[in-house]
């Protein structure tokens, strides 16, 4: 009989389930779903939510689309999801089992991601210096406790426990009253220390920061608990794994050799490698440096060029253009105008175009946003301008990682993933351009299967 391993990502846009036999550590049945769950903003204040309410119907839908007799023989549970954000819950009560086997969200706030950019320049300045080797930056989930703390104090007495989307789904799975955090999540909200795998306990509480919203710290790839319902014929009783970083599991899909980098380009984009398995980080940020150090498995670290922008520059084009449609009173969905985009890119092998596509800043360096170049009447059409926006977003991401290091790393093949790569052959194009060493493309790499393999590896 086989045995499975159920694999979930809660990505920024999408849900994704797999099924994953353990024995041949394949991909038996596998269904995603479009979250549909962005919250428009109207407060000036350049809000990122989402509501977590879609979110879970999502998930509940995309689970229950698995065929239910494999359901029935998961052995563990794994879940990655999107990083740095911040959802907030009360205990047990932040979900509803009543209705019956899936559940509901319930006294939870809205889910803050990693996109919010509430906490300008001069809030995160005031915060203490954190005894960590990365930086605080707007969107990192204790940035934005921070902020609460500041501005809206009352709005954190409502709620005892915090996390990420993905912990959040962990802890009501497994029934628990408090929040179970990865050093994967943790490293990405800030103030934690990778190398003792502790919080800043004594900065943090000097600064008058809820210490009793921080989750409980655990080993990457151990478990959390087990299920406490069935779950669209998963047994109760089922172990879960403790929530992972969406980077980190998409990069265990697909790297085979520590002479791998991996380029991921979805949402965002990531251009990474493995360090030495001796390497430490740095004791203090750098944050001027484009290059920071991800806590990994076992101890180990990968270096990462981590872009805020990466398909959401395309998606950006797309909406923009549709808002000017829509004004000349010309209708097209978001879905056409974005094929019609990638098929004028093609038609367009070349462009003098230049086109820094930083409209979101990066992290090491905020104020660096957009730029169109070298404008000419010759190089205006749609063509000229996907090919450059995506030439753009390539060598955005080779400046955070210049070709030098990767030659120093022992880098020998680049391999590509990632939702954007595998929807848009333009930047499939542009990317065998921006490197020297071969590419090759893993399209069916992704975080869902990355924890999914991550739990299937520790099954004793």
């Amino acid at each position: 009989m086989s045995v499975f391993v159920l694999g979930i990502d809660i990505g920024t846009t999408s849900v994704k389930a797999v099924l994953l036999e353990t024995g041949s550590r394949v991909v038996s049945d596998s269904h995603v779903l479009a979250a549909l769950c962005d919250i428009p903003d109207s407060s000036g204040l350049k809000l990122q939510e989402q509501d977590p309410g879609r979110i879970i119907d999502a998930l509940n839908r995309c689970v229950s689309f698995l065929p239910r007799d494999k359901l029935k023989n998961v052995c563990r549970i794994g879940l990655s999801g999107q990083m740095h954000g911040v959802l907030f819950w009360k205990g047990r009560s932040g979900c509803d089992w009543s209705v019956g086997d899936f559940f509901t969200v319930r006294d939870v706030s809205q889910l803050i991601t990693w996109q919010d950019g509430r906490c300008s320049s001069s809030f995160l300045s005031s915060l203490p210096k954190p005894e960590s080797h990365l930086s605080i930056a707007t969107g990192f989930g204790c940035a934005t406790i921070f902020w609460y703390t500041k501005h809206r104090p009352e709005f954190l007495q409502d709620f005892t426990a915090a996390g990420t989307i993905q912990d959040y789904v962990v802890s009501m799975l497994c029934g628990l009253d408090g929040c179970k955090m990865t050093a994967q999540n943790a490293a990405s909200w800030g103030f934690f220390n990778t190398s003792t795998n502790q919080w800043n306990i004594d900065i943090l509480k000097s600064a008058g920061f809820p210490l009793h919203l921080l989750p409980h710290p655990v080993c990457s790839g151990g478990l959390a608990g087990q299920t406490c319902s069935e779950w669209h014929g998963v047994p109760a009783g089922t172990p879960v794994g403790a929530a992972l970083g969406d980077f980190q599991c998409s990069v265990y899909s697909c790297m085979s050799v520590r002479t791998d980098a991996v380029l991921n380009i979805s949402t965002s984009a990531q251009l990474t490698y493995a360090m030495p398995t001796d390497f430490k980080p740095a004791e203090s940020p750098q944050p001027a440096s484009s290059i920071s150090y991800f806590p990994y498995f076992d101890g180990s670290y990968l270096a990462v060029a981590a872009s805020l922008n990466g398909g959401n520059v395309l998606a950006t084009l797309v909406k923009m253009l549709s808002a000017w449609m829509e004004e000349l009173g010309v209708e097209l969905s978001n879905s056409c105008l974005y094929e019609k985009l990638i098929h004028c890119g093609l038609n367009q092998e070349n462009t003098d175009l230049m086109l820094s596509p930083t409209i979101l800043g990066e992290r090491h360096n905020p104020l660096h946003l957009g730029q169109v170049t070298n404008i000419s009447t010759s190089n205006l059409s749609l063509g000229h301008v996907t090919r450059a926006l995506c030439r753009g977003v390539l060598d955005n991401i080779t400046s955070m990682m210049p070709a030098e290091s990767l030659q120093q790393a022992g880098i020998s093949r680049i391999i590509g993933t990632g939702s954007a790569l595998a929807r848009n052959k333009v930047f499939r194009q542009e990317m065998e351009r921006a490197f020297t060493q071969p590419v090759t493309y893993r399209p069916n790499a992704d975080s869902a299967i990355g924890v999914a393999l991550v739990l299937c590896d520790r099954l004793e």
